[in-house]
């Protein structure tokens, strides 16, 4: 079933919907929430909290592409699963190290809703103004939290140049988001 199926589905609050998202996207939301939190039985909620946000959000809202509209949702379930009740004992996936690795990149101070606005305007020319290989890394790392060795793998790269990569990137972020005039 393809997407607009699937959201004609939701918008007619029609039961199929559920099943008819997870045939679909379940794998893809599941590995979204797995590179984010370490239990299992957490991904699975999350995931499942995911098709009920989803069905809240639809209708009114009418996603354009289903499958970031739910990676999304997805992404933003799990890191909040994780901020409450991550504890060093139960792991904690990709995302410690993730935080660490943009520690100096971007400010973890509280934004208001400009500077969140103009920075994300920031990172938006800054991902615009990479060759696509960089890019796919950077998204890849920071958005989707996937580990440095499936992106290697994935790119048929080391995991050294995959990281090396990363780091230039970082670096070249903190100029942009500096000539910008976004505090760090």
């Amino acid at each position: 079933m393809d997407d607009e199926a699937i959201v004609a589905l939701y918008h007619h609050r029609d039961p199929e919907a559920i099943p008819a998202t997870e045939r679909a996207y379940g794998r893809y939301c599941g590995s979204i929430a797995r590179n984010i939190l370490f239990q299992e039985q957490d991904v699975e909620e999350c995931v499942n909290d995911t098709w009920l946000h989803a069905w809240n959000a639809m209708p009114p809202h009418r996603p354009a592409r289903l499958g970031p509209f739910l990676g999304r949702i997805t992404r933003n379930l799990a890191l909040n699963r994780w901020a409450e009740g991550r504890t060093a004992k139960r792991g904690g996936g990709e995302l410690p190290l993730i935080l660490e690795e943009l520690g100096d990149t971007v400010s973890g101070n509280e934004m208001d809703q400009t500077e969140r606005y103009a920075l994300a305007e920031a990172l938006n020319s800054f991902l615009a103004g990479l060759r696509e290989t960089p890019r796919t890394i950077f998204i890849r790392r920071y958005w989707y939290c996937e580990p440095v060795r499936t992106i290697a793998r994935d790119l048929g790269r080391s995991e050294n140049a995959v990281s090396a990569s990363l780091v230039r990137l970082r670096q070249k972020l903190r100029q942009h988001l500096t000539e910008r005039g976004i505090g760090i």
